[in-house]
C-alpha cells in the first residue's frame, strides 16, 4: 500500500499520549499509532452510517420485494 506524507496539528496532550504508547511498544511510530486510529474511527463511522440507512428501511416493503415473483419460481423447485 502506498503513503503520503502530511503534516497534521494536534493537542499536546494528545500527542504525549500518542509518544508514550510507542515509548512502550504499542505502536511503532506516532504514523502507525494514528494511522490505526484513524482507520479504526472511519470504519466505525462507516457501520453507523450504515446502520442509520437500514433503519430507514420499511420491513413489511423489503420483505414484499424480496419475494415478488417467489410463488411462480418456488413451483419449479424440486420437492426434499
Amino acid at each position: 500500500m502506498s503513503t503520503a506524507k502530511i503534516a497534521i496539528s494536534i493537542e499536546h496532550t494528545l500527542l504525549r499520549k500518542i509518544d508514550a504508547m510507542v515509548a512502550n511498544h504499542i505502536f511503532k511510530n506516532r504514523s502507525q499509532a494514528i494511522a490505526i486510529a484513524l482507520t479504526k474511527n472511519i470504519a466505525r463511522i462507516e457501520r453507523r452510517r450504515l446502520a442509520e440507512e437500514c433503519c430507514k428501511l420499511d420491513p413489511d416493503f423489503e420483505k414484499a420485494m424480496a419475494e415478488e415473483g417467489m410463488s411462480e419460481d418456488a413451483k419449479e423447485w424440486p420437492e426434499y
